[in-house]
């Protein structure tokens, strides 16, 4: 049976959705953020004319736009909502989050996060895969692979393999629905699958397409003479991709710690190893909450030598 597990980080809180041995999805959050089905109080700033959509000032000073606004709404007013997109940053840029006044057809509060078993740790192994397949952007397939990218307009899905198109495509399929889970994909994403001349092999695609994503609620094109397919989901909140894409340092910064915490051994000292970087993005109250955790003074070293994605941590005697 499925379930979500959960690990309290230091700078982050990360869920699997676990089943046997096996990642269903993956979802993190960074302490601050506002999260899809977060209840909030706000004054409206303003109304866009013409519209039913508005901008509010919330009680903690940042901004939301706010859709749905009632026709009786006015400047000025004090107004309970719901966040039903977290804010997303964006080269260059950063999109407000975005709210409905509350009432019944508001989001459910817990829509955003799960609610799961709190671990000390995942099972070996778990986090490091999709982590490691986020930062990369790509997950294997036979004889080959899909990369996904992010961009301001939409996620796209690229695929490339050794073998006839359909082939190809109908074993980018798994990963392809893997991906979307694993990375908390949503919004726009387009997949851009071999050409396939013939419209039996495009509805074969389709019909594959179809069964991985049954549980996934979303809607589809279907596939072109291009082999272009496009999706659209909710989206909820930064994914993990566009979270490496606008925050590589502060991504690879965590991961840091996370390997800080599990480091076993004996000794008074916790070492860490990391790209000079990581170093600067390693807020004091997480290095005195790595020390508390772990019972150890916390030594951080640079390695010029070492990748963004490598840091690792040692126990020393001093």
């Amino acid at each position: 049976m499925a379930e979500w597990l959960i690990e309290e980080g230091i700078g982050e809180t990360r869920a699997l959705l676990v089943e046997g041995e096996r990642v269903l999805a993956a979802k993190m959050m960074w302490p601050g953020e506002l999260t899809a089905g977060a209840r909030v109080t706000g004054r409206l700033t303003a109304k866009l004319k013409g519209t039913r959509r508005g901008v509010a000032l919330l009680d903690d000073g940042r901004e939301a736009l706010v859709d749905h606004l009632p026709p009786s709404a006015t400047e000025g007013q004090n107004l309970d909502l719901v966040i039903t997109r977290a804010g997303l940053a964006e080269r260059g840029r950063f999109k407000r989050a975005q709210a409905r006044v509350a009432g019944a057809d508001a989001p459910s509060p817990a829509s955003g996060w799960p609610e799961g078993r709190i671990v000390r740790r995942f099972p070996a192994g778990l986090w490091d895969e999709v982590w490691h397949a986020a930062s990369a952007g790509s997950l294997d397939i036979s004889g080959g692979e899909i990369l996904v990218s992010v961009t301001p307009a939409m996620t796209v899905i690229d695929i490339d393999g050794v073998g006839t198109p359909r082939e190809v495509a109908l074993a980018a399929v798994p990963a392809i629905a893997r991906a979307l889970a694993w990375f908390g994909l949503g919004g726009n994403i387009g997949i851009d699958f071999p050409t396939l001349q013939a419209k039996d092999d495009r509805r074969a695609v389709d019909d594959a397409l179809g069964a991985a994503l049954a549980d996934w609620p979303h809607e589809r094109t279907a596939m072109n003479g291009f082999g272009f397919v496009q999706l659209v989901a909710r989206l909820e909140g930064p994914s993990l991709l566009h979270r490496f894409a606008t925050s590589r340092v502060g991504m690879c910064a965590r991961l840091a710690l996370r390997i800080g915490e599990q480091a076993e051994g004996h000794g008074p000292v916790l070492e860490l190893r990391a790209h000079p970087a990581l170093k600067a993005k390693l807020k004091a109250q997480w290095l005195d909450e790595l020390a508390r955790r772990t019972g150890r003074t916390v030594r951080v070293e640079t390695d010029l030598g070492l990748a963004l994605e490598a840091p690792n941590a040692q126990i020393v005697a001093a």
